[in-house]
Formats: C-alpha cells, structure tokens, sequence
C-alpha cells in the first residue's frame, strides 16, 4: 500500500500442549531454524526467538500487515506441528496447546526484550512459565480469568 508505513513490534508466547517438555536441545535449535523459515516467509523480520522444553518466544516486526495476526500465529504453530509429526520427532501427536500471548513493545524496549528472550534458559531457573505469564498478563494489564489461560500443571 503505498504511503502506508508501520513499526510495530510483538512479541508472541504460546505453549506445548499439556506443558509437556517436548524440546529438547537438539530439537530447539532445528525447531528454531524451522519456525524462522515460517517467518521471513511471511514476510515478518524476526528479532529474538527460543524454544524452551515446554514453551516459545518469538519477537518480531510485525511488516507485513496484509496478514492478521491470529493468521500468523495459526501458520507458525500448525506448520511446525506438521514438521514435527512428519519426521516423526516424538512418540504419538505433537501439538501446541491452544491460545497464546501477544505483547506489544516500542523501539526502545527492543534490547531488552532481545536479551530477555535469548536468557530464557537462565531466566527459568529461577521463575516457572506459569509465573512468567501471568508476570506478563499483569504488566500489560490485560484482564484474564484462570480458565481461560494456558492449563498448568503443577511439577
């Protein structure tokens, strides 16, 4: 669209379905090779991403506004579910679990999200992924209910 110009930047969280830990370190790295194909082919410029054993980071410039988020988030995740199922990577069907977060960020927050995604690894030994989430919700503000958020399982 000529004329038309955006610098939007989001971040996107969403879950292994049961909160199982699937992903392992070998499987991190081609999930995440993987998952970045999904991305620039649609056009978005991805800035950090991580695979932790149960769940997923992902920030990017959002260019590409001819396609909708939910759409975006949809092909990312059923797309790599069909990678994973398809070469077999796990016993039984892979799934992520439904819903996910989306978070939204100025340039200037951009390092630090970056570098917040990139220590995931660290960052979960000390905080579990229900804490970081709800962590999230709160200081975005966004009203939830318990129901409606990624089921947890207490380890």
């Amino acid at each position: 669209m000529a004329n038309t110009y955006s610098q939007i930047y989001i971040q996107f969280i969403f879950a292994v379905k049961d909160r199982e830990r699937l992903i392992n370190e070998e499987k991190r790295i081609c999930l995440e090779k993987y998952l970045t194909g999904i991305i620039q082919n649609k056009k978005q410029k991805l800035l950090a991403i991580y695979a932790n054993p149960d769940h997923f980071h992902i920030l990017m410039g959002y260019n590409n506004l001819n396609i909708l988020i939910p759409d975006l988030v949809r092909d990312i995740k059923s797309n790599s579910s069909k990678m994973m199922n398809d070469e077999n990577w796990f016993n039984g069907k892979f799934n992520w679990q439904e819903g996910y977060g989306a978070f939204s960020y100025s340039k200037s927050q951009i390092d630090k999200v970056v570098k917040y995604i990139i220590n995931q690894k660290e960052h979960h030994k000390i905080k579990s992924f229900k804490e970081e989430y709800v962590e999230f919700l709160n200081k975005f503000e966004i009203e939830y209910k318990n129901e409606y958020i990624f089921e947890f399982y207490e380890d």
